[in-house]
């Protein structure tokens, strides 16, 4: 997978300068538009994460690990090449870099951090894929990345009832690299595996509810008379029937819950809504869920603006 932003050119006609500038100042949020916000968000250079950001405009910042390999082995950057980082909570910065030795970069800022507040719908994906093989849960979740959902929790099911420590150690690193490739500023969180029981208080409380099924009225249909939320939930199964559950949004589908499972959700306030005639994948019921309520939830927004 390529998740390599385009370089810009280092520093046109200067050779190797120092980097070193400082201006003192502070963080500056932003509450704009969702277009504003999308081209704050979107650079031409490469991108790295790091927990810390330097404070303002000349300070400096320790970069090492795995982000200091694949800066300075993978693209080969090197003394005041441009890079940007991000500390996955909004905070974005450009600087470049100042030095390099054996352990780590030092980079430096070039300018003032942004801090970009969420602005569309925050979607909660609860999908039971511990028995995904093949790479089928790390591309869930890697789409759930790109596509922009708050967070993803590995859904244990009668019939999906585990999930490997390892895998979870894999689908943090496949996280981290999405974010970097589709440069989104807010993380995506890999929660602990949850089971129905924990699930249902949430379902309860959301202000809408859908449960998926066969020959329901169609999910897009159902949205024409909803009303956008601050939040939601996309919630599926694990492969089986064509059982599935969305609540706001709490979203399930192609799943093969348990008679006594599906009932529960529906006891909680669940609607039931259809996502077309054939049986789905996990993942390809995911996404499909997400993309629909994300493109809406925008419009929504777009339209309300």
């Amino acid at each position: 997978m390529n998740f390599l932003a385009r370089v810009r050119p280092p520093f046109v006609g200067l050779s190797k300068p120092s980097c070193s500038w400082f201006v003192t100042s502070t963080f500056r949020a932003f509450s704009s538009s969702y277009s504003a916000k999308a081209n704050q968000s979107r650079g031409g250079l490469p991108r790295f994460f790091s927990n810390v950001l330097p404070p303002s405009k000349g300070s400096e910042v320790r970069v090492q690990g795995d982000e200091f390999w694949h800066m300075t082995k993978v693209l080969r950057l090197g003394t005041a090449d441009r890079v940007e980082l991000f500390n996955g909570k909004g905070g974005l910065v450009e600087g470049c870099i100042q030095r390099i030795d054996r352990t780590g970069v030092d980079f430096v800022a070039l300018e003032d951090p942004k801090f970009l507040l969420p602005q569309n719908t925050q979607w909660h994906v609860f999908a039971a894929f511990g028995t995904l093989k093949g790479g089928r849960a790390d591309w869930l979740v890697e789409k759930c990345t790109e596509l922009g959902a708050s967070s993803v929790t590995p859904l244990l099911t009668e019939h999906s009832s585990s999930i490997s420590e390892n895998r979870v150690d894999r689908l943090e690193r496949v996280i981290l690299a999405a974010a970097k490739q589709c440069q989104r500023l807010h993380e995506m969180i890999l929660n602990p595996p949850m089971k129905i029981d924990g699930l249902l208080p949430l379902v309860s409380q959301s202000k809408l509810s859908f449960l998926a099924a066969a020959e329901a009225t169609p999910l897009v249909t159902s949205l024409t008379s909803s009303r956008i939320q601050s939040k939601g939930l996309i919630i599926v199964g694990p492969e089986g029937d064509q059982w599935a559950i969305v609540g706001l949004f709490d979203c399930v589908y192609d799943s093969d819950f348990t008679e006594n499972e599906v009932n529960m959700m529906k006891e909680e306030g669940a609607t039931t809504v259809g996502l077309g005639p054939h049986r789905l994948r996990v993942e390809t019921a995911t996404v499909a869920l997400l993309a629909t309520l994300m493109l809406w939830s925008d419009s929504q927004q777009t339209s309300d603006s």
